[in-house]
């Protein structure tokens, strides 16, 4: 058994993984399993626990090393697990050295290796050549997160607001590419604060012109979730200006009502997020606009939960990631009086809903129409606007022009008219 890895979370952290686990083979590891955590809701620290006491069950001999979010934040609970061998804070986890130990059977002192990840101050860029099974490749571009918004226990878990140099950024598209690669996804904790503690002080907007001007071959570049208000000038420039740049923006929205995003500690307001679906339509009016909601937020009533649900058609949202509000010990928000837990699961269904109402008519509009497609498996690829499209016959990596004659349960089906995009 070679290195395998168990990944929970965000798009990052499925990044993270294959670097983590290239270093751990450059370590000399084999016969292990690296646990990746996520430790955005209670319900995700739950599910790393339940599959590392499984992966002992189907693997008794092999070594568990548990890492990632959850096990920066509550490393000494993982510890205790008797099924972990291993437990690496979130800034080691991407080290040959960390791995080192333990493939080589030396004692440890402690199996609790965590460090203190508010001193961490940079982020490397970490070059890998390609995602197995992928035919998107995610890129980090910045890591950790100045902000704190009483919900989240995330700047925590990945330490202060760090970027990658935009040369290295570059060099990485540029590999992947080289690859074979038509597809790059730019990622990171919060990725639109990139840039201030590097030379120069670059924006997200300007990495993204940097990378479409010196990787001309790159078919597609894809930003993942933004949080909107720090959206920089040359940001709306490439949305305008660049076709290469996927019409697809998920946005860091979380309430749709304003007292709830005070008490959130979250720095627009409803009227902002408003403005700003509509100003990303001007620029490019096949844009197509994802959101992150958290439903049934301590104080949360009926009529701020109406706003919130209201701002899905009024800012015409499309791809939804809708969370029952999960309180996190050591935040501010668990400590404000709780909505029950029913209420808040049955307000995110309802939320659900009205996203699955806004795809079915996202993709009602589509048929008959032409779109570009990424096949990423044999007969399933990706639009431009993040659609799942079945494509008869067609293979993985391929950049084809389809036909679409029909909605499914899960996006769209077309013919590919087998001339290149």
């Amino acid at each position: 058994m070679a290195v395998e890895t168990l990944t929970f979370g965000c798009r990052l952290n499925a990044y993270e993984a294959e670097v983590m686990k290239a270093e751990a083979e450059k370590a000399g590891l084999d016969n292990a399993i690296i646990v990746n955590t996520c430790a955005v809701t209670a319900e995700a620290v739950r599910q790393a626990r339940q599959a590392v006491r499984k992966a002992r069950r189907d693997n008794p001999d092999a070594r568990i090393i548990v890492t990632g979010c959850a096990a920066q934040t509550e490393a000494r609970s993982f510890g205790d697990m008797a099924e972990v061998d291993l437990v690496i804070g979130n800034d080691d986890k991407m080290k040959a050295a960390s791995y080192a130990p333990i493939a080589f059977g030396a004692p440890l002192n402690d199996k609790v290796q965590v460090n203190d990840i508010m001193s961490v101050r940079e982020t490397a860029g970490h070059l890998i050549e390609g995602m197995d099974g992928r035919a998107r490749a995610f890129v980090q571009v910045q890591n950790g997160c100045d902000h704190r918004c009483t919900f989240c226990i995330i700047p925590f878990g990945r330490g202060p607001s760090r970027s990658v140099p935009m040369g290295l950024v570059v060099d990485q598209v540029k590999k992947l590419v080289d690859n074979g690669y038509a597809e790059v996804v730019l990622t990171g904790v919060d990725i639109t604060s990139y840039g201030p503690d590097l030379p120069g002080t670059p924006t997200l907007g300007k990495l993204s012109q940097a990378i479409l001007r010196h990787v001309p071959d790159l078919p597609r570049l894809r930003i993942s979730s933004i949080d909107s208000i720090e959206a920089d000038p040359a940001l709306y420039d490439v949305v305008a200006s660049e076709p290469r740049l996927m019409p697809h923006l998920h946005l860091s929205l979380q309430s749709g009502d304003d007292m709830i995003l005070k008490r959130m500690k979250r720095r627009h307001s409803r009227a902002d997020a408003l403005d700003i679906a509509a100003k990303l339509r001007a620029l490019r009016p096949d844009m197509v606009l994802g959101a992150d909601i958290i439903a049934g937020f301590p104080t949360e009533d009926e009529a701020m939960f109406a706003n919130t649900l209201a701002i899905v058609a009024e800012a015409d949202l499309t791809h939804l990631h809708v969370f029952p509000y999960s309180p996190r010990e050591g935040t501010p928000a668990a400590r404000m009086p709780q909505v029950p837990g029913a209420v808040a699961r049955e307000r995110a269904a309802r939320l659900r809903a009205a996203g699955a109402q806004q795809f079915a008519r996202l993709c009602a509009s589509r048929v008959g129409g032409v779109e570009t497609v990424l096949v990423e498996h044999d007969g399933m690829g990706r639009s431009e606007q993040f659609v799942p499209v079945q494509v008869p016959g067609a293979q993985a990596g391929e950049l084809l022009s389809v036909r679409i004659t029909a909605t499914t349960a899960d996006g769209l089906a077309g013919d590919a008219l087998r001339n290149a995009a």
